[in-house]
C-alpha cells in the first residue's frame, strides 16, 4: 500500500539488539559454564570471571565492585531499590507508617507500583508532578521533603519523553536539607538509557542508589545491576542461598555479566560520539515534523532530553495506538508509550505535563540508535505522512 520495502525501526527505548562484542563475549564465557558458587576448578573459574565483570561494570560507574549488586534486570533493580530499602526498615524493628518517600508521578511503573506497595503497607508517599517542560525541579523535590522523609527516587532520563532530570542539583538540595535536620535521606535514579549518552558516574550525580539494565544498553536481556553505595540499607527481596552480598538469591549468571561490561564499555567509548549523531538526526526529525504536521505538539524539552527520543502528540481521532498499528503496517516501528504500561490508553507523562485531553491519548514516541540513519528519518517522515493522509 505504502511502497516502502526496508522496516526501519524507531523503537530503541523499548529494546536494543545485542551488540556482536557483547554476543562474541558470552559465546567465549559459556566456557565458564559451571555456579559460581562451586569451589571446585570450573566453579571458581565462573566466580572469576562474574567478579571481573562486576569490576569492569564498577569501573564505569565509578564505584566499589562491592557496591554492585547484580539481578534480572531494571525492573528487578528498582524493585530492590525500594522495597528492599522498606522491608529492611521493618526488619529493624521499624514501621512504615509515619515515614515519606518522595518520587515523580512521570517514573516508570517498575517505579511507580512499588511506591504503591510503600503506600500499602503504610507510608506516606509524595509523587512530585513536571513542570510542562518535563522537567523535576530541584526546587520541588526540596519543597517536598519533610523531617519523616527517608527515600527520594528520581529518574535520570525519562523513558517516554527523554527529559533529563537534574540529578546532581536535586541531590544537593536533599543534602541541605540532610545536614539542617540531621537525618539521612537516601537518593535514587532509575538510569534506563541515560548511559547510552550521559557519563554514568555516581558520585558526580550524588546518587545513593542507581539501577540498570543491560537490555537497554545493548547487553543481554537477562541482566541488571543495581549500584549501592551501602549495601547494607537493603534487605533482600529474593530469599535462597544468599548470594550477591545477601542480597540476591539465585545462582549468579557469569556469562550473561560478561556481556554486560563489554556493552557497558563499548557504548562507553562511543558516548559522546554518538550522542552528537542522533541529536543532529533528532533535531531533523523535529524541524520536520514541525513542517509537514504543523499542529503536532512536541512532548518535553529537547534542549533537556536524551539526544535519541522524539515524542509527540497529534491532534486527531486517531488514537496513538491506531498511528503505531499502522505505521507498523507501512514499515515503520514506534511506540507510544512505555512498552511495559499495559491495560492503560494514555500516557501517564505526557498527561502529567498538562494540556488538553488528546494530547496523552496521541502520543507518538520515537527512539533512535545505532543503525539509524538519516535516510531511516526521510522515510519516517515519508511513512507517517502518508499514514495520516490515508487516515
Amino acid at each position: 500500500m505504502f511502497g516502502f520495502k526496508k522496516r526501519v525501526y524507531l523503537d530503541y527505548a523499548s529494546a536494543t539488539a545485542m551488540l556482536p562484542e557483547a554476543a562474541r563475549a558470552m559465546n567465549e564465557a559459556q566456557m565458564s559454564f559451571a555456579n559460581p558458587g562451586s569451589i571446585h576448578a570450573e566453579g571458581v573459574a565462573a566466580s572469576k570471571l562474574l567478579e571481573d565483570s562486576r569490576e569492569r561494570i564498577a569501573h564505569e560507574l565509578g564505584c566499589k565492585p562491592r557496591q554492585l549488586i547484580f539481578t534480572s534486570g531494571l525492573t528487578e533493580s528498582n524493585n530492590l531499590a525500594i522495597l528492599g530499602l522498606a522491608r529492611k526498615l521493618q526488619l529493624s524493628g521499624k514501621t512504615l507508617q509515619g515515614t515519606h518517600w518522595i518520587t515523580s508521578s512521570i517514573e516508570h511503573d517498575s517505579v511507580l507500583e512499588p511506591f504503591g506497595e510503600i503506600e500499602r503497607l503504610g507510608g506516606t508517599v509524595r509523587f512530585v508532578d513536571p513542570d510542562p517542560r518535563g522537567i523535576i525541579s530541584a526546587q520541588n523535590i526540596a519543597t517536598a521533603l519533610r523531617p519523616e522523609t527517608v527515600f527520594v527516587s528520581v529518574g535520570w532520563g525519562n523513558n517516554e519523553i527523554g527529559v533529563v532530570q537534574p540529578l546532581a542539583a536535586i541531590s544537593r538540595a536533599i543534602r541541605e536539607f540532610e545536614i539542617k535536620n540531621g537525618q539521612k535521606i537516601t537518593l535514587d535514579t532509575d538510569a534506563g538509557q541515560a548511559p547510552l549518552y550521559l557519563t554514568p558516574h555516581v558520585h558526580t550525580l550524588g546518587v545513593d542508589m542507581m539501577a540498570l539494565g543491560a537490555g537497554k544498553l545493548y547487553g543481554p536481556r537477562t541482566i541488571g545491576a543495581l549500584y549501592v553505595a551501602d549495601p547494607s540499607m537493603l534487605a533482600p527481596l529474593i530469599l535462597g542461598g544468599g548470594q550477591e552480598k545477601g542480597l540476591r538469591a539465585g545462582t549468579e549468571k557469569a556469562v550473561p555479566a560478561a556481556g554486560f561490561a563489554v556493552a557497558l564499555e563499548a557504548v562507553g567509548k562511543e558516548r559522546k560520539k554518538e550522542a552528537e549523531r542522533l541529536a543532529k538526526l533528532r533535531d531533523d526529525f523535529a524541524r520536520e515534523i514541525a513542517a509537514r504536521i504543523p499542529d503536532a505538539i512536541i512532548n518535553g524539552d529537547l534542549k533537556h532530553s536524551l539526544p535519541h527520543m522524539l515524542n509527540i502528540s497529534i491532534p486527531g481521532e486517531r488514537s496513538g495506538e491506531y498511528l503505531v498499528l499502522a505505521l507498523d503496517h507501512a514499515g515503520l516501528a514506534i511506540s507510544t508509550k512505555s512498552a511495559c504500561r499495559e491495560g492503560e490508553a494514555r500516557s501517564h507523562v505526557v498527561y502529567a505535563l498538562g494540556g488538553e485531553q488528546w494530547r496523552a491519548l496521541n502520543t507518538l514516541r520515537f527512539s533512535l540508535g545505532r543503525d539509524t540513519t538519516s535516510a531511516d528519518i526521510k522515510n519516517t517522515v515519508h511513512m507517517l505522512t502518508e499514514v495520516l493522509h490515508a487516515a
